[in-house]
């Protein structure tokens, strides 16, 4: 039990050390990820659409 204690003590002493971030360096960097991810995603699409028009002509397929 007292090595129970001993370690919420010292998790306790650890999370004190943290430096949080701030709401807006929060907000920001959240908007930055959708940002982001949202940029990948559109680039892919248009890289996918335009690699799969240009297989289906190769092959002769209609798209």
């Amino acid at each position: 039990m007292a090595n129970m204690m001993e370690f919420f003590r010292e998790t306790r002493r650890e999370i004190a050390k943290v430096t949080w971030p701030t709401r807006k360096e929060t907000v920001m960097t959240t908007v930055m990820i959708v940002v982001m991810a949202l940029a990948a995603g559109l680039f892919f699409f248009i890289a996918d659409s335009a690699l799969g028009y240009v297989i289906s002509r190769i092959l002769g397929m209609r798209s």
